[in-house]
């Protein structure tokens, strides 16, 4: 019979004198703006850059209500994890949650489902990082740029988790600031107020001029939900960070309480100013993309080129983000015996080495399964991973319902952050969440397919779980056994 792991006993925070390491043996070296950053920049995806303007030619100005919902329940999500991890925080984050709340079998799945979703991501980012850098300086080879870029973000997370950091503050901090630019800039120039800018306020109008506010109708919502809503993974990076922060508390509940306005401007208010500043079914926003076109639509010189800089930014950013939440989810469930021991060894550094090390060998093999294979293997592994964030989110939700519980009966000092009308919007994020992946289902086509593969992935990861679980307790007893035969041994 296992036991149960209790809430963190209360102690110094980690950072503090005499306490260096985060409650799971990590370093403690993230800063609190290394935090604050991750945050704000989590969001930022480069899907928010390059995925927009399809959407926006999908549903037109209803988009907003598209990135509107998913907002929501994005928002929703993040307060029940932030409710977590403000009592527990640990670098497992919502699988270790699942593991104590729903048993090993959910910590074990939802845990390797989320390693592979961002190993798969590793390849993704390093190849459209490749493509810029190619078309910068084609004497040097895609591979050669992927390779490179994966060895450098490589070499930056095994030197110390406050490299990563520091990488991240400043690759979070160029995508802040250059949205935040953008959303400037672009109401200026929808107001009139903008040198060079006339009509003040006709911008407005085309939210409703080129065939109304729903030209394709009202159900074109769902579908820019579809399209939208895989650009705000990575929100729940912060999470797992802040157990290597000086004051995770405090860096999680911060990191809760500022989502809000984090998705109100950044996605809402920079999609709002694409849609004011040209007719929604401009061809220019899907050949350009959205921003390029909204930028050339107001005269910005070499609009393409700085959003190319951009993008790139956001590419490394969440290449960087995604090989350090690959190992300390790998970290994570080697501590919990899920997966090699040697993935919960950590180096003279502090930083768990071997967990990065792999999750970056299963990144360089989808790598050259993009390049040898893209319309096969890689196309299978991208598309099995590709519901996995919702899965993560609707397992946050039922872990949410149990967790309350166990931390009002054994601590109830920490619950510092609460959700909302609990349980009542925890079950509505519930609905929304599987109402998208029916809908996802009935939709057909790449939707229905990312749904199906991402099902028949977690069923084998779940039955491998549950066969696991099956044979513990006989390991358990073999164990003990094995244990009291050399307690004998020795005291004869």
């Amino acid at each position: 019979m296992t036991t149960q792991p209790t809430l963190p006993k209360e102690g110094g925070k980690a950072g503090e004198p005499g306490n260096p390491q985060s409650s799971d043996g990590l370093k403690a070296g993230l800063k609190n703006r290394h935090l604050s950053m991750i945050a704000i920049g989590g969001v930022i995806g480069a899907g928010l850059f390059v995925g927009s303007g399809s959407g926006i030619a999908a549903a037109g100005p209803a988009i907003l209500l598209s990135y509107a919902l998913v907002g929501v329940m994005v928002v929703f999500v993040m307060r029940m994890l932030g409710e977590m991890a403000a009592a527990q925080p640990t670098s497992g984050s919502f699988s270790a949650y699942a593991d104590r709340a729903l048993g090993r079998w959910a910590g074990f799945t939802i845990g390797w489902l989320y390693w592979f979703f961002w190993v798969v991501v590793l390849a993704v980012e390093a190849t459209a990082g490749a493509k810029i850098l190619e078309g910068w300086i084609p004497a040097v080879p895609q591979w050669a740029w992927a390779l490179i870029v994966m060895v450098v973000l490589t070499a930056t997370n095994l030197a110390s988790v406050s490299s990563y950091g520091e990488f991240e503050f400043w690759f979070a901090g160029i995508k802040v600031v250059a949205i935040g630019a953008f959303v400037v800039v672009g109401l200026l120039a929808v107001f009139g107020v903008l040198p060079g800018s006339d009509n003040p306020g006709h911008g407005v109008a085309y939210l409703t001029d080129h065939g109304g506010f729903f030209p394709m109708g009202a159900g074109a919502i769902l579908t820019g939900v579809l399209m939208v809503v895989f650009s705000f993974m990575g929100s729940e990076i912060v999470t797992l960070a802040a157990g290597e922060s000086e004051d995770p508390q405090k860096a999680v509940t911060r990191a809760t309480n500022s989502v809000i306005w984090r998705i109100a401007v950044f996605y809402l208010g920079s999609i709002f100013v694409v849609l004011t500043l040209l007719p929604w079914n401009d061809e220019s926003i899907v050949d350009k993309g959205s921003y390029v076109a909204a930028l050339d639509s107001i005269g910005i010189p070499n609009a393409g080129r700085i959003m190319e800089v951009i993008v790139l930014t956001a590419v490394l950013s969440c290449l960087n983000s995604g090989l350090y939440t690959a190992s300390r989810m790998a970290f994570s469930l080697g501590q919990r015996g899920d997966a090699p021991k040697a993935f919960a060894t950590t180096s003279v550094r502090a930083v768990p080495q071997k967990a990065i090390l792999a999750s970056v060998l299963f990144g360089f093999v989808a790598v050259f399964f993009n390049y040898k294979w893209p319309d096969t293997v890689f196309a299978f592994l991208l598309n099995s991973s590709g519901a996995v964030a919702l899965f993560v989110w609707l397992v946050i939700c039922v872990t949410q319902l149990r967790m309350r519980g166990i931390i009002l009966r054994e601590a109830p000092e920490k619950l510092v952050v609460r959700m909302w009308a609990f349980p009542y919007l925890t079950w509505l994020t519930i609905a929304m969440i599987t109402f998208v992946l029916g809908y996802m289902i009935y939709d057909g086509g790449d939707a229905r397919e990312q749904v199906l593969l991402s099902l028949l992935v977690a069923a084998l990861v779940l039955a491998v779980a549950l066969v696991r679980q099956k044979l513990a307790p006989r390991r358990g007893a073999a164990d003990e056994a094995q244990s009291g035969t050399k307690e004998s041994v020795t005291r004869s």
